[in-house]
C-alpha cells in the first residue's frame, strides 16, 4: 500500500490559522493536501531503494515481527494523528485474513507483456485503479 496506496490524494481546510512543522503558515479556510502515492516514492523518506517492493523493510531485523513506520505521518495511507482512520485496524485484519487465505489456494504471478519493463500504471481518480487493470497469472496450488 506504500506503492500503490488506495486513496492517491487527500485534502484538509484549516480551522485556524497555523504553521506546518517546516514553517509553512496556513490560514484559516486553506486547503492543505497531501499526495501518499508521491510520499510513498519519497527518496527523502524511504531512501534510495523507495521505489523497491521490500516487505522485510517492515519487519524488525533479528526478531522478523512487524515493524510499523515510526512516524505516522511518512505513512498516511490511512492519514494521521487526530484524523486517523476508524477502520483501520479491521482493514488490515481483513488484509492479512483474505491473503492468507488466497496465498495457501493459489500461486499468483503478475503477467508482463513484451515489453520486460512492463509496470502498472496507475489511473488518476478518487480512489486507485491501474489504467488497463493487472494481469495476473492465477493456479491452483496441489
Amino acid at each position: 500500500m506504500r506503492l500503490y496506496p488506495p486513496i492517491q490524494f487527500d485534502s484538509k481546510f484549516a480551522q485556524s490559522d497555523d504553521v506546518l512543522p517546516d514553517g509553512t503558515p496556513v490560514r484559516k479556510g486553506d486547503r492543505v493536501t497531501y499526495h501518499p502515492y508521491a510520499m510513498g516514492r519519497s527518496e527523502g523518506i524511504w531512501g534510495r531503494d523507495c521505489l523497491d517492493f521490500k516487505p522485510e523493510r517492515w519487519l524488525r531485523s533479528g526478531s522478523g515481527s512487524f515493524c510499523p513506520p515510526v512516524n505516522p505521518f511518512e505513512y498516511p495511507v490511512f492519514q494521521a494523528g487526530l484524523r486517523v482512520c476508524l477502520g483501520k485496524e479491521m482493514a488490515l485484519v481483513e488484509m492479512k485474513t483474505v491473503a492468507v487465505s488466497l496465498l495457501r489456494r493459489f500461486h499468483f504471478n503478475p503477467t508482463t507483456s513484451s515489453d520486460d519493463h512492463h509496470h502498472p500504471r496507475f489511473s488518476p481518480g478518487l480512489t486507485a485503479t491501474f489504467s488497463g487493470g493487472l494481469p495476473v497469472l492465477v493456479r491452483q496450488r496441489n
